[in-house]
């Protein structure tokens, strides 16, 4: 650590010092995270830090460390680069189907807020801070492959939206340390965190199953995602074993529109239902939406359950009964992850699964 580069009158490595009765090795160590510090010193420079208001300059660590202290913070996914649309900003894909780019739907859908809540909650504290970058065409990825390879960055935590995406294979072929949200779809050597999916839906089915529901469907997320696969094969086959062979299935896209389009299809064909097990609260939403405009009451006609227990949950009418998803404490797990990764470079590349729980509430 130098001070060479810090501004005349800012307090210094020395004034920290000082303060702590230590030399100002020990303060640089105890700033740098050396761990062979003993606890009653790293607690007076800590307070001194405090009490001087000395601030590490960053850029004289970094030729220290070789670290930026910033993560790069990726919402990746598999598109193509297309031709903007009329007053699109160029690089940013249009989906016409809902009519928004990709980052539109990334902020609409409140599982990326409680990514970036965990996330930041654990960088911050260690002086770390998060770099939102967004992957969805391959310039795109190629860009935060080259912003990783620059130093840009330390690392990256990917949140991938299609069981397609390149971008963890390329991070892992260059090199790159990165953590994953959810089990890549095909096999690739990287460090990721995720939930037991099936034992979730299996506490939706127990739950619909407990409340007396006989006619059962499902609006199922993605089937060409690990989640959406594993949520659906989880519902089924608890239902299997309960003696339900036969369960309609409609699937949808994760947002609120696909499920409106799935409850719009499943009472065309199966009018009688009385349950339905969506994949993601946003889908549950929908189809309580679908299930209000065709008169039926929820719960008393239909039970509805979602999956996710995200702010969606609570707004829905009426408030939705749901499986939730401790995404928080994933996120801020993917961080820890990765910090670790950095630490020790040669480590072998490790996943940690996270269990579910059933939040009942008034759908179902």
């Amino acid at each position: 650590m130098t001070d060479d580069l810090r501004p005349a009158g800012t307090p210094t490595l020395e004034d920290v010092a000082r303060a702590a009765g230590v030399s100002r090795a020990t303060v640089s160590r105890v700033i740098n995270g050396v761990r062979n510090v003993d606890p009653v010193i790293q607690e007076a420079v800590r307070r001194a830090v405090s009490l001087t208001g000395y601030a590490p300059n960053r850029a004289a660590r970094s030729l220290v460390t070789r670290r930026t202290d910033a993560i790069a913070l990726v919402v990746s996914g598999a598109g193509v680069d297309p031709q903007p649309a009329d007053g699109q900003p160029a690089g940013d894909t249009y989906d016409p189907e809902t009519g928004s780019s990709f980052t539109a739907q990334v902020f609409a859908d409140p599982f990326f807020g409680r990514v970036v809540t965990g996330v930041v909650n654990y960088l911050r504290p260690r002086g770390m801070h998060p770099v939102l970058m967004f992957a969805e065409t391959s310039r795109a990825r190629e860009d935060v492959v080259s912003f990783l390879r620059q130093g840009s960055a330390d690392g990256a935590l990917v949140v991938s939206t299609h069981a397609e995406d390149p971008l963890p294979g390329m991070l892992t072929d260059a090199g790159l340390p990165a953590v994953l949200y959810a089990r890549p779809a095909r096999p690739v050597r990287i460090s990721y965190v995720d939930l037991a999916h099936q034992d979730g839906a299996r506490l939706a089915a127990e739950h619909l199953l407990a409340r007396g529901c006989r006619r059962i469907a499902t609006i199922t997320g993605p089937l060409d995602v690990p989640a959406g696969q594993e949520r659906m094969a989880g519902f089924r086959d608890t239902l299997a074993g309960r003696g339900h062979s036969y369960i309609p299935i409609a699937e949808g896209q994760f947002t609120q529109e696909s499920g409106e389009a799935a409850m719009e299809r499943l009472l065309v064909e199966h009018p009688d239902l009385d349950a339905v097990f969506a994949a993601n609260d946003l889908m549950a939403t929908g189809a309580c939406h679908v299930l209000r405009e065709h008169g039926k009451r929820v719960p008393e006609d239909v039970a509805v359950i979602g999956f996710d227990d995200s702010s969606a949950a609570s707004a829905c009418r009426p408030p939705l009964t749901t499986v939730r998803q401790p995404v928080e404490a994933m996120a801020a797990e993917m961080a820890r992850l990765l910090i670790e990764r950095l630490s020790k470079p040669d480590g072998a590349a490790t996943s940690v699964i996270f269990e579910p729980s059933l939040v009942v509430r008034e759908s179902a």
